[in-house]
């Protein structure tokens, strides 16, 4: 499959190395985190080489796997995967989870504090969206670590689609066994702005019983983006140290490792084990965090975002899910796991 773009023919002067070498090196650097120079032991290519040809291969597995990655075009497969958050996370309406990590990159020449963010290191940020099943449905990376809030997401297609209603999403309609009218939405952390599609939790000082509630509901769908992430960085170890290539090169090595952790999502039975996610038992109303969190090391979340303005729609419909999961569309577990999580 990544052969024809990674192929190299021989010349007088030497033998090129072969795709299944570069394809094993290259997997090998972005599996365990090893510099050009650890590799060059292991995989007898000097790191000069490896320098060119591991970026090379990262664009070749990105344009062979990148239709792994994607997002919903159809109010159908919107609303399918509407269906799967509400089916395993008791979210109905919601369409993606979304967030915004820092990849730690060494700093570019003459960037000044381009990169700089504000947990003192350089940085790309990653936003991602991603469905009910721990799947990357869009990913955008690049933008410069100095970007450390709910901004991050402004500089993104999804955005400008969103705010122009060209993602063709549903129309708002009522949730399920009640007279209660909604949009269909994303869901985020407090880094994020809150509007008619963007939900996020209520303020966590001086906060009522009934918005623990809808803090809680938002959460649990929510997770899934903070679980995709925390696997990505487990299984892929480039994550856990700064990324020493050209800043050119990163957003490819991101982006590879992205297709990647969706390909072997659905194609492997061991990529994605029950211990390696959080896991909620609603029956003995018990809670145990994946095996990810468990690491010493986890991608830096964008800063949380203060909001200056109002935004009365979005208020709106976030009042609207709190008055539906406080009533019609309450679960039975969810006062238990308040006081568990």
């Amino acid at each position: 499959m990544v052969a024809p773009f990674i192929e190299k023919k021989n010349t007088l002067m030497r033998n090129a190395v072969s795709a299944r070498e570069r394809l094993i090196a290259t997997l090998r650097f972005l599996a365990s985190g090893q510099t050009y120079e650890d590799l060059k032991f292991s995989c007898i290519i000097s790191p000069q080489l490896m320098s060119t040809m591991i970026p090379e291969t990262c664009w070749a597995i990105y344009k062979c796997l990148k239709h792994y990655i994607k997002m919903p075009t159809s109010e159908t497969e919107w609303k399918n995967t509407a269906k799967m958050f509400e089916d395993k996370w008791n979210f109905s309406h919601c369409v993606g989870a979304m967030d915004g990590k820092h990849v730690a990159i060494e700093k570019p020449p003459g960037s000044g504090s381009c990169f700089f963010n504000y947990k003192q290191f350089f940085s790309v940020v990653l936003f991602a969206i991603v469905n009910a099943n721990y799947e990357f449905m869009y990913v955008h990376t690049g933008i410069n670590g100095s970007v450390s809030d709910g901004g991050v997401i402004q500089h993104t297609k999804f955005h400008e689609k969103l705010m122009k209603s060209q993602l063709n999403l549903p129309p708002a309609s009522t949730l399920p066994n009640s007279y209660i009218t909604v949009p269909y939405v994303f869901v985020g952390d407090s880094a994020f702005s809150l509007n008619r599609h963007v939900m996020k939790p209520y303020p966590f000082k001086n906060i009522n019983h009934e918005q623990r509630i809808f803090n809680y509901r938002l959460s649990r769908a929510r997770r899934v983006v903070e679980n995709a992430f925390g696997i990505l960085a487990t299984r892929f170890r480039i994550f856990r140290r700064k990324i020493s290539v050209n800043v050119e090169n990163v957003d490819v090595i991101v982006l590879a490792c992205c297709a990647l952790h969706n390909f072997l999502r659905r194609k492997s039975k061991i990529y994605l084990t029950n211990s390696c996610t959080d896991s909620e038992n609603t029956n003995d109303r018990t809670y145990r965090p994946g095996d990810w969190r468990a690491e010493s090391f986890e991608l830096v979340s964008v800063a949380q975002r203060n909001e200056k303005q109002r935004n009365d729609e979005g208020n709106y419909v976030r009042s609207q899910f709190l008055s539906y999961f406080n009533g019609q569309g309450s679960v039975d577990f969810q006062e238990d796991m308040l006081r568990v999580i």
